[in-house]
Parts: structure tokens; C-alpha cells; sequence
């Protein structure tokens, strides 16, 4: 969809960042099929833990306040109430699964993973790239739409440049 808001454009793109970093990770975990955990070092998968953790980091502090702090008010004052109300529990429930996977990628990073550590890494991967994917979706195609009508020129302006210089 071509967004003709600013902040709609910007998040959609931070959106496809996001699906597109959880998508190589559940890549280079199906790569490895069940040896868990790795026999050796793999190239690829490091490279998505580590885009994956630091992407989420920037997701659940940045992306989700700004939208919790800025969107979700303004989505009730329109009577969208309920749709703010489900994607703020649903940050909630990302925030807490992303809390344990940068514990889990950083004991593994610092070479602390022990067999049950490893394959709760991948059970825990695999489910953030679900609750991620769902509710990336969600915002897609309820949210940014949604801010297409709401935002006027002046407050998408204004939104964006609060959250270029966040």
C-alpha cells in the first residue's frame, strides 16, 4: 500500500525491517534443522541473533513508545479505543519475550549456553517471530490505515519529526 502520511510510511518500512530480520533468523534456524544446539559455529545464524536482538531492542522502546505515546491516544479520541487497547497488550507481551530473548542471545554471545539454554533460544525465537509477524500484521492493516484519515498534514509533520529525532 502507498501511504501518503509520513508516519504511516516510516512505520510500514520499520515494519518490513523487522519481518524481514525475524524471516532470516527463522531462516538460519530451519537451516540447522534439529541441531540444536549448533555442533559449530554458523555464520548466519549469529548474524540474525544479533539483528534480531538489537532491531527488538529499538522495536519495544522506540517503535512501541512512540505508538503507545503519540497513536494509541489518538485512536481513541477517534473511538478506535479498542484497536490501541489490543496493540498495547500485545507490546506488552513482546516486551516481555524480548526481555528473556536479550538474555538468552547475550549468555549465548558471551558463551554461556548450555544445551537446555540453546533450545529455549529457538522455542523463544521462533515465538517472538510469531507474536511479531501477528502483530505486525495487525498494525498493517488496521493502524496505518487508520492513520491515513487521522493525521492531518501538520500533525503527520510534526509526529515525524518527533520521532526522527527520537
Amino acid at each position: 500500500m502507498d501511504y501518503l502520511r509520513q508516519t504511516s510510511r516510516r512505520l510500514h518500512e520499520e515494519h518490513l525491517a523487522t519481518l524481514g530480520a525475524w524471516g532470516r533468523l527463522e531462516q538460519a534456524i530451519a537451516a540447522r534443522g534439529r541441531d540444536w544446539p549448533p555442533a559449530a559455529p554458523d555464520e548466519q545464524l549469529e548474524r540474525a541473533l544479533r539483528e534480531c536482538a538489537a532491531g527488538l531492542a529499538d522495536e519495544v522502546s522506540r517503535h512501541f513508545e512512540f505508538e503507545e505515546q503519540e497513536l494509541f491516544p489518538r485512536l481513541a479520541d477517534a473511538g478506535e479505543a479498542d484497536i490501541a487497547q489490543l496493540l498495547a497488550e500485545e507490546h506488552e507481551t513482546i516486551r516481555a519475550a524480548a526481555a528473556d530473548f536479550a538474555t538468552l542471545v547475550a549468555a549465548q554471545r558471551a558463551g554461556a549456553m548450555d544445551v537446555p539454554g540453546w533450545q529455549r533460544l529457538r522455542t523463544l525465537a521462533l515465538e517472538v517471530a510469531e507474536r511479531l509477524t501477528v502483530h505486525v500484521q495487525k498494525e498493517e492493516m488496521a493502524l496505518l490505515p487508520m492513520l491515513e484519515d487521522l493525521l492531518d498534514e501538520d500533525t503527520d509533520r510534526d509526529l515525524i519529526g518527533a520521532y526522527s529525532a527520537a
